[in-house]
Order: structure tokens, then C-alpha cells, then sequence
């Protein structure tokens, strides 16, 4: 079990880092082997919408990027963890997720397989600052898509409101266990395609 674990946050010491890590804690606690992947440390361009992924399959723009598809690829499983900035992820997550476009062509336009066939699973975690009922409600339709951009089932999210101050994820109840206990489920699923 290979499970890729996104950081999003600009913040290395953010909420949502906190909670990615006790998450991976746990799944390598079970055996899981785990990469980590800090979104900010790497140079991901934003889409320029040119279109030769659409013949291709390929993206044009040559960066760091290039290693994350691979990574996408060859992990079965994939955690995003990421804060809200009005109602989405963060512009540098929103960065990696929209240069996923050259998978969507890969997949819907050219039918070519991303990988193996295996269906990954997709997990979510994210933290937002206000209450608001519908806090989640634009990112998750982002995720969703996203997750089936790359092949994987949306298989669980950790979503906390009213976080915001670096470190106020450590006086939730029970936020790090919930975190930790998702990590020990990811590293038992097994396939049965």
C-alpha cells in the first residue's frame, strides 16, 4: 500500500499539515509506505489553458509538475489535505489540481488509462475559519472531480469549521485521533477489482 500525502498548506505547521501527518502516522503504523509532498516547496506554474494536452496528453509547461503526475500515478491512494481560502483550496493547491487537466484530456478525450486500472482512493482534509453551513460545499464538488481526474473513488474527508489560528486544530476534541484512526482505515483497504 503506497499512499501520497499532499500538503497544501502554505503554513508547514498549519492545521491541516497537523492533522496529514497524524493521518499518514497512522497509516504507516499498519504497514502503509507514505510519501510526503509539500505543494509550496515545489514549482507548479498555473494552467495557461494552450490546449496541446488535448492532442498530447501531456502538459506543455515543463516543471515541477512533471514528477507529481508520476507520483498520481504510481501511489494507491491519495490525501489532500488543504485550507479554505474563500470556499476552495489554496491557490498553490488549486495550482496542482487545475494542471491535472492534462489527466482529464488523457482520460475523456484520448481514452488512454492513467495507470494500472486500479481504482485509487481519494481522501480529503481540510479546515476552514468560519461556521457557514455551506463552507465545504465548493470545494468538495472540487475534490470530487479532481479524485476522478486521477482514477481514485472520493473515499472519506476530515472537514473542521472554526479553525483558523495556527495550532487551533491541537484544542479540537478529538481532531488528531479522528486524523490518526482515518490513517490506521486507509492502510487495510483492500482492492477487490
Amino acid at each position: 500500500m503506497k499512499i501520497l500525502g499532499i500538503y497544501g498548506s502554505p503554513r508547514k505547521e498549519g492545521n491541516t499539515s497537523l492533522l496529514l501527518r497524524e493521518c499518514l502516522k497512522g497509516a504507516q503504523e499498519k504497514g502503509a509506505f507514505t510519501t510526503e509532498l509539500f505543494v509550496c516547496d515545489k514549482q507548479i506554474n498555473p494552467c495557461i489553458e494552450d490546449y496541446s494536452c488535448a492532442r498530447t496528453g501531456q502538459c506543455c509547461l515543463k516543471d515541477e509538475m512533471q514528477d507529481i503526475y508520476l507520483q498520481l500515478i504510481e501511489h494507491d491512494q491519495i490525501i489532500v489535505a488543504a485550507p479554505i481560502f474563500f470556499y476552495s483550496v489554496n491557490a498553490q493547491t488549486k495550482a496542482l489540481i487545475d494542471r491535472c487537466q492534462a489527466f482529464w484530456s488523457r482520460k475523456y478525450l484520448l481514452k488512454h488509462p492513467l495507470g494500472s486500472g486500479a481504482k485509487k482512493k481519494g481522501v480529503f482534509i481540510s479546515v476552514g475559519a468560519t461556521k457557514g453551513a455551506k463552507l465545504f460545499d465548493g470545494v468538495l464538488l472540487t475534490m470530487r472531480y479532481f479524485f476522478d481526474v486521477i482514477d481514485a473513488e472520493f473515499y472519506s474527508k476530515l472537514l473542521f469549521r472554526n479553525i483558523d489560528a495556527s495550532g487551533d486544530i491541537l484544542t479540537h476534541p478529538t481532531a488528531l485521533r479522528d486524523a490518526y484512526e482515518l490513517g490506521l482505515s486507509l492502510a487495510v483497504i483492500q482492492d477487490h477489482h
